[in-house]
């Protein structure tokens, strides 16, 4: 019998198993994750201790359907491209979406690159990261050429301070002039009271950082333009959901507070 994996992560990092559950059910009408259903099985953890709602299930297989289209759409148009995942936990984006000719690199922490190399191998393309994306040091190793660069960060930056954020938004502006940023942003109410989710008090995890305008960003630095802010709503693969789910979607959107309570940003840097 295969060795189960075990876990030996911070509050924060721990988080990275929430997406990691939901994309890996087998009912899932927005995708298909085999790889996330391989990695669960392999880990020895309690995920019913996780006490995930079937609502946050789908929010978090909605959420990543709309970073994989991001992706493809900049592979599709830049087939030379390098793409850094920034906290990219044990999601499998780079086999989902990865074209044969793009440069990607994931990076987390080094406690989960330790426990990510238990299920993916390093190749010549695929490159693992054991950094935190707030220590700049990690870009040195980045071998962008002068190449096209989209930056994700999925479920990242609330976990961090509004000042880590503007560093590395501007770190990453300095160091990749022209790239696309694209992240997942609550409002400062859902920062403020998103601790009382199920899974967030189990963990134990701190959401740090929220933002209610997007265009606040482009003040940070020269050159940072918003190319679009899209709520859940608007997501790819809302069209597959359940009528009811369709509905309670579109209608959120219709409340400025609730349509800005987490949504997807899209910058060029």
């Amino acid at each position: 019998m295969e060795t189960l994996a075990k876990i030996a992560l911070t509050p924060e990092q721990e988080t990275l198993l929430i997406p990691l559950y939901c994309k890996a059910r087998v009912d899932d009408p927005v995708f298909d994750d085999v790889k996330a259903r391989d990695i669960l099985g392999r880990l020895d953890y309690d995920f019913r201790a996780l006490h995930i709602p079937r609502k946050t299930c789908m929010m978090m297989s909605l959420r990543a359907h709309q970073f994989d289209a991001y992706t493809r759409e900049f592979i599709d148009a830049h087939p030379n491209a390098v793409v850094l995942h920034l906290g990219c936990g044990l999601d499998s984006r780079c086999k989902r979406v990865n074209g044969d000719a793009v440069e990607w690199y994931d990076l987390d922490m080094p406690a989960v690159i330790d426990l990510r190399r238990k299920f993916y191998a390093e190749t010549d393309r695929y490159h693992l990261l054991p950094s935190s994306a707030t220590d700049p040091g990690w870009m040195r190793n980045v071998a962008a050429e002068g190449r096209p660069v989209l930056v994700i960060a999925e479920g990242l930056f609330m976990y961090l301070t509004g000042d880590e954020v503007k560093s590395l938004v501007l770190e990453l502006a300095l160091r990749f002039p022209g790239c696309h940023l694209v992240f997942d942003a609550y409002s400062r109410l859902t920062a403020s009271r998103v601790k009382d989710h199920p899974s967030i008090r189990k963990t134990g995890a701190s959401v740090r950082w929220g933002l209610d305008d997007p265009h606040e960003v482009e003040h940070w630095g020269i050159g940072i333009l918003l190319k679009e802010e899209r709520c859940f709503g608007q997501f790819a693969g809302i069209e597959r959901l359940s009528a009811g789910y369709r509905l309670a979607f579109r209608l959120s959107d219709l409340v400025p507070a609730a349509r800005r309570a987490h949504r997807i940003l899209y910058y060029t840097l």
